[in-house]
This record gives C-alpha cells, structure tokens and sequence, in this order.
C-alpha cells in the first residue's frame, strides 16, 4: 500500500495536458472486441483500469501490444466466453464484455462487476436491455456469475429490438449500442444517454463499420451489420481531469493552462464556476483557468448530461470550502456519494447533511429508490468560506481520491492520503504532473506494511 504526502499552501501553475477519456478508453477496448481485426486506440490513459481490462481481452484470448500511449487490440483468437473472477471485480466495466461476447459467440459468463461501490449502481437496466435483443441470462449467487446466451444460434445471435431506459445510464446505453452493431435488424433506443463519452463510442463503432445514428436527442438508432472491420481511433481529453485541475487552479490561488480542454464538453461546470468566481480563457490551445479572488457559495444538483455531472460534484465541494457563503450540492444521480465530506470534514470543513423535500423520488432520483436507505443522506451544506489544515485522510472512491488531494493542496500543513490505489483507477501520474504545477506531493510506502 502507498500513501501521498502533501504539504499544502502551494499556488499551482504553469500548463499542463490531460489524459485520454478514462470513460471512453475502458468501453473502446471492450467495443475492439466485436471484430477479428486490429483495432488501434490512440491517447490511451495508463490507469490501472485500462490495465485490468487488458488484461481480460488477454485471459480470453486476444492479443494486446501497447506502444507509448496507442495500444493494439486484435480479438481474433477468442478461446474463452468465460470472464476471470477475480479480475473483472476490479472494474465495474467488465459487465460490458457481455455485449461482443453474446453478438459474436451467443453465450457469456461475466462476474457480477466490481469497481467503486459508490451506491448501488444498478446493473438491472442493462440486463433487461441484452434480453430485449434475444440474451436469456440468469444469475447464479452462489458463484456471483451472470451466464447468457442466446436462443437463436446463427449468424446474428442477437435480434433488433426497441428499449426504452427506465433510467439514465450511461454504460447500459454503450452496452447496448455495442451489442446491438452486430445484431440483425434495427435496433432503438429510447430515453439513451446523452454523454459526450457515449456519442465518442459512436463514432468509434461507426469507423469500424457500425451503422448508428442519434436520430433525436435521448433516442438512438442501431442498424445491425454482419461484421465490423478494423481502424484507428483517438480518444478525446478526459473532461472529468480538466474540471479537476480547473478547481486544482482556483483553490491555490493559481494560474493553470490544460492544453487540448474544450468548453462544449464542461458547459455547465463552467457556467457555475463563473458564478462562483472562478476565471477561464478558452484558446485554440485549450483553456487556462485562473483565480480571480474572492469566491462565492453556489449551489449545484448533479444530473445527466447535459447536466451538472456526478463525478464533478466531489471537487467542487472543496471549491465551496474556500467561498463565502451556504452551499448546497444535491446528489440526485446516485444514493450514497458523500463518503468523501467526513474526511473534508476532519480538515476543518464545515458540512451538514440532509435529506431535501422532494415531491417525488422515484421520478427525481436517477437511482433505483428501492436501494435507499434512511442512513444515506442525498445532499450536503457547506458553510465557507472554511480554513482548511493539515489532517490523516483515507479514499473511499476514485473522485474522493481527487477530491481529498485537492483539499490537501489548499490546506495548511502536512496532509497523508491513504487508499491512492482508488486515485490510479483514474488518473495517471497524478502526483507528477501536480509536481510540474509546483505541488509539493510525494508518493511513499507505507512502513506499517
């Protein structure tokens, strides 16, 4: 186990460039699936979640070569539809090798999937989607194994469908937009999600052959092909780093250039960054984000895109910290996603957590009401401006990871993060590239090992 070591107080600048999409590097491995041919993925992040999951397509029996920051996926030699156990617990994202394992073979088994075990992240909407195009799959307790197949054994082993979404979901819309490429007939999907990152994985498949098209905002239509060939493709920045070190700027009082960041992509982080006194110039370059002074409380509720994400609601917590005012951030997309303000708390943080008044859960919340419980709570206040001082934290997930570092930058002393290894499912080098800013971080083993 490793643990960072971070003295806090320093301004951060200088320019720096983010890693590919961690969002869309995961779902173009497991989409190179769907074809014997090669298929090139270029600005590939080096996080322990691109590795795992290499090392699946591998156990299965393709080949991988990876060069730099390009890896080489051929899944021509496919000898198992057996998913490792052990492996595939590491990443939730393994559930998703059911859809080129059913379209090209018609059978799968696949570990109930692991990853952050942040709420309970229902997986049942995607195994209703794959029974919709012809999956029979059953789950088995006893093994935690889902075993699929399909009931018509021939050339398209899946068939066309329309599904509709009981709720967003960004993976079960891929899911099913991979398994449906090769499926016969067409294929709709209704109430789909909008992300960036799924629209990214379109192109993708579309270069490889697929015949996919957004016909309307939340709808999706998928024209089966008998077979997908090989090409290369170039995954886009991630946008959850460039927020991160878009907030990283402002709570050092520093000045960052994120070279290759857009603004189409973070629209409502930015326009909520501005109220809260954040600065940002967008160049042809990418965008440089600085501190104007004085910050002001802003409230946010998370939701799907084009919404205010989940995965950005963490760090700007530790942005409220630091701003004049009462602050509210509203969870609505996942149950328990709070684990991380205790720890802000420690710092010096002043939060409450509450439960808002809502007229109707079921319909507001994008989570499965029946995976609530009355020890969650859906919101939080934070009182600031706060300041911040050195504490012992620990990561619950990968966003609190960030979140926990952050704070630690703005913090006074001398900070120890344990549990990094949740940070490295999603950032790569993290603490490098903090250094080249001017960060004093420093990486080391724990001696009560």
């Amino acid at each position: 186990m490793e643990k960072f070591i971070i003295n806090g107080g320093k301004k951060l600048t200088g320019s720096m460039q983010v890693s590919g999409a961690k969002n869309v590097a995961l779902k173009a491995l497991v989409a190179a699936c769907l074809t014997e041919d090669e298929i090139i993925i270029e600005n590939v992040p080096f996080i322990s979640d691109f590795f795992v999951m290499v090392d699946l397509i591998r156990e299965m029996g393709g080949t991988v070569r990876i060069e730099d920051h390009t890896v080489f996926v051929r899944a021509s030699n496919i000898q198992k539809t057996k998913i490792s156990f052990e492996k595939s617990a590491e990443i939730r994202s393994s559930l998703m090798l059911l859809a080129p394992l059913l379209a090209r073979f018609g059978k799968a088994e696949v570990p109930n999937p692991g990853g952050c075990r942040i709420g309970a992240r229902p997986i049942d909407r995607i195994i209703e989607g794959l029974k919709k195009l012809g999956a029979e799959i059953k789950y088995k307790s006893t093994d935690g194994y889902f075993y699929a197949k399909t009931l018509t054994p021939q050339k398209h082993f899946l068939q066309g469908t329309e599904y509709s979404f009981e709720k967003n979901t960004h993976t079960g819309t891929e899911t099913l937009i991979i398994a449906a490429s090769l499926a016969k007939g067409k294929t709709v999907l209704k109430n789909a999600a909008q992300e960036p990152e799924v629209d990214e994985l379109i192109d993708l498949l579309n270069t490889m052959g697929a015949k996919i098209k957004r016909i309307k905002e939340k709808i999706i239509e998928i024209n089966g092909v008998d077979k997908l060939h090989g090409c290369r493709f170039r995954i886009k920045p991630d946008r959850n780093e460039v927020v991160t070190f878009a907030i990283a700027a402002v709570v050092t009082n520093g000045d960052i250039f994120v070279f290759d960041a857009r603004k189409e992509s973070i629209k409502e982080f930015l326009e909520n960054f501005v109220k809260a006194g954040g600065g940002y110039e967008e160049t042809d370059e990418g965008i440089r984000f600085y501190s104007k002074g004085n910050l002001v409380a802003v409230n946010i509720t998370t939701g799907s895109y084009p919404g205010f994400m989940t995965d950005w609601q963490a760090p700007w917590a530790v942005l409220m910290t630091k701003a004049k005012g009462q602050a509210v951030i509203h969870e609505t997309v996942y149950e328990s996603r709070f684990g991380y303000a205790k720890e802000l708390q420690k710092m010096g943080a002043k939060i409450d957590f509450f439960n808002p008044d809502v007229a109707d859960p079921q319909s507001f919340y994008n989570f499965n009401i029946s995976d609530d419980r009355k020890d969650l709570y859906h919101a939080i206040k934070i009182h600031g401006p706060a300041r911040l001082h050195n504490a012992v934290t620990f990561i619950s997930d990968l966003r609190a990871g960030a979140t926990l570092v952050l704070a630690a930058l703005a913090a006074k002393g001398e900070s120890v993060i344990f549990g990094i290894e949740h940070l490295d499912r999603g950032y790569e080098r993290f603490e490098k590239r903090l250094q080249d800013l001017g960060a004093d971080i420093k990486r080391v083993k724990d001696e009560n090992e």
